[in-house]
């Protein structure tokens, strides 16, 4: 008699597989130029080299898919953006954006979908909302250790600057990656590191 835990494991095996051959094959068509809102189950399928009925067996529609395409987007930018202090000064601040504009760039494909479909589907715009939401908290938390320790205004009002910085610097950041040159990376990521340094963090401008 077959082992129930083999068939089991067989058929959890092959659901992985599939799941990976659309997510994959979904990402080079991204990577490619097309477009999501226009990309059809019928060409994701094609490219994965799945029937469509295994597409539904596996994703109750294409936004689900894009969910899980785009949930680990945001992790490898917060990692880089939580390894920083303040104690690293501007220039290690720079560093680090600098990182973060080489990591959006190397998946402009994946940030040009979630942005497009965000603009018209609510549930994707609140998953990447809440995604966004993680960096707003940080800077939050970074802003209040600030005044506390009396380095930044006393007027200074933390939630509400750390919106500004996290909408703000993502905005130039994305607009960037999708559309302005490689070669202009790291002036792009000095502005915007000036700005939180000179603006938020308040700290005196060098001679």
């Amino acid at each position: 008699m077959a082992s129930v835990t083999r068939r089991s494991s067989s058929r959890a095996n092959r659901r992985a597989t599939a799941d990976a051959k659309i997510l994959e094959a979904t990402e080079r068509l991204l990577a490619s130029g097309a477009s999501f809102t226009e990309l059809g189950v019928q060409r994701i399928t094609a490219e994965a080299g799945v029937v469509r009925s295994t597409f539904y067996l596996h994703f109750r529609d294409k936004n689900e898919l894009l969910l899980r395409l785009i949930e680990p987007l945001a992790d490898g930018a917060f990692d880089l953006i939580s390894s920083t202090t303040i104690d690293m000064g501007l220039e290690g601040i720079v560093a680090v954006m600098i990182q973060d504009i080489r990591y959006y760039r190397e998946r402009r494909h994946l940030l040009a979908a979630v942005l497009e479909v965000a603009g018209y589907d609510a549930v994707v715009r609140e998953f990447w909302n809440s995604q966004i939401q993680r960096f707003t908290d940080l800077a939050e938390v970074w802003l209040r250790a600030e005044q506390e320790a009396g380095r930044t205004a006393r007027d200074l009002e933390p939630a509400t600057a750390a919106r500004v910085l996290t909408w703000g610097g993502f905005q130039v950041l994305a607009n960037h990656v999708l559309s302005g040159p490689e070669s202009q990376d790291e002036t792009v990521a000095r502005e915007i590191a000036q700005l939180e340094w000179y603006g938020a963090f308040r700290r005196p401008a060098q001679a």
